[in-house]
């Protein structure tokens, strides 16, 4: 047995720790620094790390904890008010890049720099161009105090909705290709896990409330237990048996623990967790997989112009259908740009794109470079968003925050109460 993968650990630990103080020197995001760390390590720079099964699990476990304790800290009340919202950013969130990445593919065969391209693969580019990974944003906004607000809730809403328009749509795009993908049954599979996902919320619920009610204070330990056993299972069952990602599931089983009285309780357990090994891992790791060729100069610009495209569809198409819903020009801005990251799921599509032969060998190297240029630029996109925009510091944001609140308030009435009987 090889224990190489304890080294691994520690330089991306030690990696990610010290580039995240570096990058909050200059205001940056700590998340920028752990995308750093990867880039520097991996293949891309010094190649003294690289991926591995390991590695690839404990990230894939990292981003689920990240959902996890994201759908624990989200308001639900503002959740539900986000939901119609939710539903017009990420419709049009899949418009707007699907519409400009197309237009794209056309003008850059015009060009000359993909001479030989069709219109399935233009197509192609623009269903990898709607994929939103919400991993990094939901990163950035705990950071700056901001997931448990009205623009937070409506990116969160729109991310997960936006999964499944994606799925959608890359299951059209798949069976114009010709690979025998059936549109119906993948509505289905997307309906039957929502139907599943409510009866398991209810069951969850109804569980996690009999035990509280059953148990002795001294046992809160074994809530956390429970609460991450049932966000594995239903993580599991959405990738498994749906064929949705698993970070959907999650988040579901983070909105069941929301839903009972311990839920701020559980939620500070995880982010230690959380903070100390798994989100280092999962950011670094996107920099980790990133292998690049050489570019030349005309490689190389139209990444950046395809980067561009990335960027500005998102804030585009998702900000105006945050403007529609009411949002005034600085939220919708803020929607727009929270929604512009791509991670992994671009990644898959465009892997099942260059399978299929309607993507090119061309495309991949820009399709990295955008992925990881978003990954990199949305955090410090966001953070310039809020800028004039401060948090009342007085105010507490999240779940976590109201949970020590209450907490200290509690202590305080106890202090008082001893007092007053002596």
């Amino acid at each position: 047995m090889s224990y190489h993968y304890l080294l691994d650990l520690a330089l991306i630990l030690l990696s990610t720790k010290l580039l995240g103080i570096f990058t909050g020197k200059f205001q940056m995001p700590r998340v920028v620094g752990a995308l750093l760390a990867g880039l520097v390590l991996g293949p891309a720079m010094l190649n003294i790390l690289s991926e591995t099964a390991f590695l690839s699990q404990m990230s894939e476990l990292g981003v689920i904890v990240i959902l996890f304790t994201a759908g624990m800290g989200t308001d639900l009340r503002e959740l539900k008010n986000a939901g119609k919202a939710g539903f017009l950013v990420a419709l049009c969130g899949v418009l707007g890049p699907m519409a400009m990445g197309t237009g794209f593919g056309f003008l850059a065969g015009w060009a000359g720099w993909l001479p030989e391209n069709t219109l399935l693969e233009n197509i192609f580019l623009g269903t990898v161009l709607t994929a939103t990974s919400v991993s990094i944003t939901v990163e950035t906004l705990k950071e700056l105090g901001r997931l448990d607000t009205r623009v937070g809730s409506t990116i969160l809403a729109a991310a997960l909705i936006d999964d499944v328009l994606g799925l959608v749509a890359l299951t059209v795009v798949a069976s114009m290709a010709g690979d025998g993908s059936n549109l119906l049954f993948v509505l289905l599979k997307i309906v039957l896990f929502f139907v599943f996902a409510v009866a398991a919320s209810f069951a969850g619920i109804w569980l996690f409330r009999k035990m509280i009610n059953h148990a002795h204070q001294k046992n809160l330990r074994r809530y956390p237990v429970f609460a991450f056993v049932l966000c594995l299972l239903l993580a599991y069952c959405a990738e498994e048996f749906f064929g949705v990602a698993d970070i959907i599931g999650a988040f579901v089983a983070g909105l069941v623990v929301a839903c009972t009285p311990k839920s701020g309780y559980i939620r500070s357990k995880f982010e230690p967790l959380s903070y100390l090994l798994l989100t280092p891992i999962f950011f670094a790791n996107i920099g980790i997989k990133v292998e690049l060729p050489e570019l030349n100069g005309g490689l190389i610009l139209f990444s950046l112009l395809l980067l561009a495209t990335a960027i500005l569809s998102k804030v585009i198409g998702c900000g105006l259908g945050a403007r529609l819903c009411g949002f005034n020009t600085a939220e919708s801005i803020q929607v727009g740009t929270g929604m512009a990251c791509r991670g992994e799921v671009a990644l898959i599509v465009a892997n099942r794109g260059l399978s299929m032969g309607a993507l090119s060998q061309a495309m991949m190297t820009p399709i990295v470079i955008t992925v990881v240029g978003c990954a990199v630029l949305t955090p410090l996109l966001l953070k310039l968003s809020f800028r004039d925009h401060p948090k009342d510091s007085n105010t507490p944001n999240t779940l976590t925050d109201r949970y020590h609140k209450a907490e200290q308030l509690e202590m305080v009435s106890d202090e008082l109460l001893g007092k007053k009987n002596r």
